[in-house]
Parts: structure tokens; sequence; C-alpha cells
């Protein structure tokens, strides 16, 4: 193994309220079996995230954009200096610090023609657009599909690989993101505080990271053999009163096989990454509340010296 010894920077929480949030010196972690150290160069907020955990303190943030700076026991064949992003663990610690540990097979090479703040801005969303549409929807050239909240952090990245997939999108979002979703490469964008369901009918894939009311009016849109993907709610039994459609719900895990598939499409110029603001490593507490205050499409990004 040849990494850094010593001790680094890391923001950890001791609550689920970002105000518990404090810059603490800890040990760098080692790198087991088949695991590489990365020195963080940015990494992303996700809203609620300071929710999920069970035991504290912990590390928050799983958006990771770095270099490789060692390898566990064995090898990984991703080599020291190598550019990488990646999703860690929710089981893991983050990577609001300054290195973390991550499974080779959980990384890809950083998309070539982006910096690391938008590299760091791509994973969490990125793969769970990817897994939605290509895992569970098996999305097909010409289908079309409806992406609820196409301004959001998972919505804004499901219109980009569904129009990269060859799908024609409709997408709901405020009436002031109707533009940016547009551009993303949405055929038909609706404003989500009207009666979507009033405006779109036919669809084969309806990509739900929204839940409660919205995915209750989205099963009369679904034709028949159609296919709901929740993200955020569990779908119930009923689906709606409906037996001639499917449903999904599930939670995106780490995958380097795909984002390597997502690399390609940033650097082919068919998928950009979605960054609203960016702080420091010791302004955690600053970024979490931006995140729930953001008036700007976009991942809140934070960068790590």
């Amino acid at each position: 193994m040849n990494s850094p010894d010593g001790t680094m920077r890391a923001m950890r929480a001791s609550s689920s309220d970002p105000a518990s949030l404090s810059l603490d010196e800890v040990p760098i972690p080692d790198p087991g079996p088949g695991e590489v150290l990365v020195r963080v160069a940015a990494t992303a907020v996700t809203a609620q995230e300071l929710t999920w955990p069970e035991e504290w303190p912990v590390i928050p943030c799983h958006d990771l954009s770095g270099v490789v700076a060692g390898s566990g026991p064995g090898g990984t064949g991703l080599p020291d200096g190598t550019e990488v992003f990646g999703l860690v663990g929710f089981d893991r610690p983050g990577a609001a610090a300054q290195y973390v540990t991550v499974p080779a097979a959980d990384l890809a090479a950083k998309p070539a023609g982006v910096d690391h703040v938008a590299a760091a801005a791509i994973p969490l969303g990125g793969l769970t657009a990817w897994q939605a549409l290509r895992d569970h929807a098996d999305l097909q050239p010409g289908q079309h599909v409806l992406v609820h909240g196409g301004a959001g952090g998972v919505g804004a990245y499901a219109v980009q690989v569904a129009v990269a997939l060859g799908a024609r999108v409709t997408a709901t979002a405020l009436a002031r993101d109707a533009a940016y979703v547009a551009d993303l490469g949405a055929h038909q964008v609706i404003d989500y505080k009207g009666r979507f369901e009033d405006e779109v009918r036919d669809v084969d894939v309806v990509v739900d990271p929204v839940g409660g009311d919205t995915m209750a009016r989205s099963w009369p849109v679904l034709r028949t053999g159609g296919i709901l993907v929740a993200i955020a709610d569990e779908v119930p039994k009923d689906q709606g009163g409906r037996d001639d459609v499917r449903s999904v719900y599930f939670i995106v895990e780490p995958s380097g096989a795909q984002l390597g598939e997502l690399a390609k499409l940033v650097d082919d110029g068919k998928l950009r990454a979605a960054v609203s603001a960016t702080f420091g490593l010791a302004e955690l507490r600053e970024a979490f509340t931006a995140q729930q205050h953001r008036s700007h499409p976009g991942k809140i990004v934070v960068t790590v010296a």
C-alpha cells in the first residue's frame, strides 16, 4: 500500500442539524483490498442527507471528484495520480474531507472536458437517472418519457440521459426554470403547478423523483405496458388502480462502469453538469443552508483544498 499517513481535515456532523457540523482533524483512512484512497478535490451536498445516518458522528457528502493517492493491498488498476469521480456508498464515510476511501469498482476516470467542480455534481443525480432509465425502464429510442422535477438534482440528468438515449422528453418544472429545462433537451416543459395530466398522454416511462400527489396523478398518463420509476416514495400496491402498467421503486447504487458511460456522454457534449453554487469545505454548514433555499437549478458543490 502506498498512501499518506497522518491526519486530515474533515467536516463531521453530530446530529441531523447542519449547525452540528464541525471541522475536525481525523486520521487519514487506510484503503482496504480493492479500495483506493482519493484526495478529494470536490464533493456536493444532497438534500436531507443528514437525516439518513443511524450513528454519529458522520462525514457527509457522497458525490466525489478527486485524484487517486494510494491503493489497498493487491492493487486496483488505478495508478496514483489518476483523476476519478464517483458515488461514495451511503454506508461509508463521505467525501467532505481531504481524503476518502472508495472501492475502485465504484469509480471512473473523470470526464476529460470538465473540472472537478463540474464532475462532483454528476455522480448521484447522473447514476440515479441512468439506472432509472436503462436498468429499470429499459428505455428504447423513440419512446416518450415524462420527467418530473426536470430542473432538480435527478430530473436535470434524467432529461439529458433520456434525450441522449433517443427518447422524446416531456418534463415538469417551475415556470422560472422552463427555459433551462428546454435547453437541456426537453421537447415540452409543463409548469408543475398546473395539471400536467391534462397536457401529456401515452407516456412509456415516468421518472418520479417527487412522489406524493405527483405520483398519484401520474398513473393515468402512462400507456398500457408503460412503467413508473419512483425514486422519492415507494409505489402503492394498487398502482393508481391500474393493472396494465408496471412500476418500480429503487435506491441508487454506486457503479464505476455506469459512470464511465456518463463520462462518455459528458465528453461527447450530450450531458452537462448542473452546478448552482460552490462553497469551501469549512463552509459546509452554509452549503447545506443554501441547498435548502437555492433559487437556481443545480447541485451545491463543495471544494476541498
